[in-house]
């Protein structure tokens, strides 16, 4: 059994609570580690947190070797001071989704290229065992907050897939704002071999009132879709399920999207107020369709689909109207140009992100904290490669 395969072996059969001990006790044996150490972001993307030292100042994501490391997603080599030692800060990512940062301290003489290939490895591994030990413990998701959850946001995270999501065909990113209080805003995807399908959901009111909602809507389309239907069926199955419980005193806005891998052919509902802008090369502008009723507002709602194509290399954004209908303290709306200023200023972004940085362009915009829910998903479209060959 080779180093590597043990300390896989060892980090699957360790308690959840006890991955990180498990590991450093591994790789100090195995590599020669000095010391080992979880950094994971935050809820609203700003800082990267010690799993073990929560009292510990939080790292920037930008201003720190750790930050840059996770934004760059390449491992990064950091000299340690007065020492011959090199902090090794490996990106902590699974399918897309960056999780945080493992820092390995090994010394000089032991920092090889191949060695720094394994510790890759391992932090992969890392990745994909936090998903599934946070089943069973609270430890990895209380290590990512800087403050505590409203009982809506707390609702709303439980609810998300995750932030990111990449594929042969498509990298997706998403985030909410303000992280801490998120009510009513949500976003939802899943894949398989032939089809991608993504929701953005927008439920009325304000707090746990909104989270309840949302949950509703989101649970309905999601036993909907797993049933193996179309989205036009999908959405009105949901809008019975909202009408049934709130008789059309809550409703809900949605934007459903169903994408065919092979041909990029798209199929759209719009339900609501979340809007649908395209970047194809250079060219930024909002995709008009046709606006049907919101989900639950009234009884036997029928939906129709409309279509549309994506071609390799088209970028998409989904954005709630926290996003295009924000304020500056002059009360200007943000409106359309700003809209696609802000598109066409983070083109040069990965997916993932996409949406931390819009939001933070539109917080200086706002130039005040606010309560209003605010969502943006990012899907940059590749194709499949054979349609990238020819393209």
């Amino acid at each position: 059994m080779n180093r590597r395969t043990d300390i896989e072996a060892a980090v699957r059969a360790a308690a959840p609570h006890a991955l990180l001990a498990t590991l450093r006790t591994r790789l100090s044996s195995a590599y020669g580690a000095l010391a080992v150490e979880l950094h994971l972001a935050d809820y609203g993307l700003r800082v990267l947190t010690s799993l073990d030292r929560p009292d510990d100042e939080p790292l920037s994501l930008h201003n720190s070797p750790e930050g840059r490391a996770f934004g760059s997603q390449e491992p990064r080599e950091q000299q340690v001071r007065h020492d011959d030692a090199v902090d090794h800060h490996l990106p902590v990512t699974v399918r897309g989704e960056r999780l945080g940062i493992l820092t390995v301290r090994l010394p000089q003489t032991l920092s090889t290229p191949e060695l720094i290939g394994e510790l890759t490895h391992v932090a992969d591994l890392l990745g994909h065992e936090i998903l599934v030990a946070e089943r069973d413990t609270d430890l990895y998701q209380r290590a990512r907050r800087t403050t505590r959850l409203t009982l809506a946001a707390e609702m709303q995270w439980q609810l998300l897939p995750a932030r990111a999501c990449t594929a042969a065909e498509f990298a997706i990113g998403a985030q909410l704002e303000p992280a801490y209080a998120i009510h009513g805003d949500n976003f939802d995807w899943a894949a398989d071999a032939d089809e991608l399908t993504l929701a953005v959901t927008n439920g009325m009111g304000e707090g746990i009132q909104a989270s309840l909602l949302t949950n509703l809507a989101v649970n309905a389309l999601r036993n909907a879709r797993r049933a193996g239907i179309g989205i036009a069926d999908q959405a009105a199955l949901a809008d019975q399920a909202l009408y049934d419980q709130h008789r059309g005193a809550s409703y809900v806005s949605t934007l459903l999207l169903r994408f065919e891998l092979a041909t990029g052919r798209v199929e759209v509902v719009d339900a609501g107020s979340p809007q649908l802008w395209m970047q194809r090369g250079r060219e930024v502008r909002r995709i008009e369709l046709e606006a049907q009723l919101p989900l639950g507002m009234f009884e036997e709602s029928q939906y129709t689909v409309q279509e549309f194509h994506v071609e390799p290399g088209d970028r998409l954004l989904l954005l709630s109207d926290g996003v295009y209908e924000a304020v500056s303290p002059l009360g200007e709306a943000y409106g359309e140009r700003a809209l696609a200023r802000a598109i066409q200023s983070t083109r040069l972004l990965p997916a993932a992100t996409v949406p931390r940085a819009m939001l933070g362009e539109l917080a200086e915009y706002r130039g005040t904290e606010t309560l209003d829910d605010a969502l943006v998903l990012c899907l940059d479209w590749f194709g499949r490669p054979e349609d990238r060959d020819v393209a």
